[in-house]
């Protein structure tokens, strides 16, 4: 049986793109495969064989929204969407259902199995399987080193788990990442250049706002801090800052 972790799945009703993807992935050390529809997509990608999703947003029938929708009511696996060039909406849909990168038609194959390789390094721990699925917290880790605590937001790097106030956030791979960076730098301005790096893989560049998206669905997501401010806040012109909640008052302080 083919490594997991080396399985992408596609699902696009364009059998001459998939073929082509075929023989490139495999000539990359991944092995693909394809579905033509949307129904039978949505069961590939829940069975639990894949390390990735790519879906096209035009499918015959289902959409590919209403794909992403019914695999995020269940599976937190990472989904790369395809989209037509130069349609912006479609990819900020994608992007605030979940979807963890965009890539719009026609494309290089090359750039797709880049934006693939970024996906996975920040989704798949050093032993090739989900992180997610790997364990769950570690009590032993040494503050800083795989746990982040900032406020009632706890980070578990090991089983990149998120807790807030004791309770499971659930985060896609990219959401995940771009928290981690926030948190550890909690205080602190991040540059989108550098969460752009770090985080989704590849340079900013003009005018994609996918970090702009992936921020609003984490602020919905955490809700406000106990004072009713937003935990992430945008810096104009500068980045993000996750902020310190309040200190609690001591005793005999008004």
């Amino acid at each position: 049986m083919e490594n997991p972790s080396n399985r992408i799945l596609v699902i696009d009703d364009d059998t001459e793109l998939c073929d082509l993807l075929k023989d490139y992935f495999k000539l990359e050390g991944f092995d693909i495969e394809a579905v033509y529809n949307a129904e039978m997509g949505v069961q590939r990608a829940l069975s639990g064989e894949h390390a990735l999703v790519v879906l096209d947003v035009m499918l015959p029938g289902i959409s590919g929204f209403e794909v992403l929708r019914r695999i995020r009511e269940r599976s937190g696996i990472p989904v790369l969407m395809l989209t037509a060039r130069g349609d912006d909406v479609d990819r900020i849909v994608g992007l605030e259902m979940g979807a963890d990168d965009y890539l719009p038609k026609p494309f290089n194959p090359r750039e797709l199995v880049a934006r693939v390789r970024a996906i996975r390094r920040r989704a798949v721990s050093e032993f090739g399987k989900p992180a997610r699925e790997e364990a769950k917290a570690v009590p032993d880790a040494k503050p800083g080193q795989e746990r982040i605590t900032v406020g009632d937001i706890d980070l578990d790097r090991a089983s990149r788990r998120v807790l807030k106030a004791g309770e499971d956030i659930e985060l896609t791979s990219v959401e995940f990442n771009l928290l981690e960076e926030l948190l550890a730098n909690a205080g602190q301005i991040v540059g989108r250049e550098e969460l752009y790096r770090k985080v989704v893989g590849r340079g900013l560049s003009p005018y994609d706002r996918s970090i702009d998206v992936h921020i609003s669905n984490l602020r919905k997501k955490l809700g406000r801090n106990s004072d009713g401010l937003e935990r992430i806040k945008t810096i104009r012109g500068m980045g993000y800052l996750y902020s310190r909640p309040p200190e609690p008052a001591r005793k005999g302080e008004p």
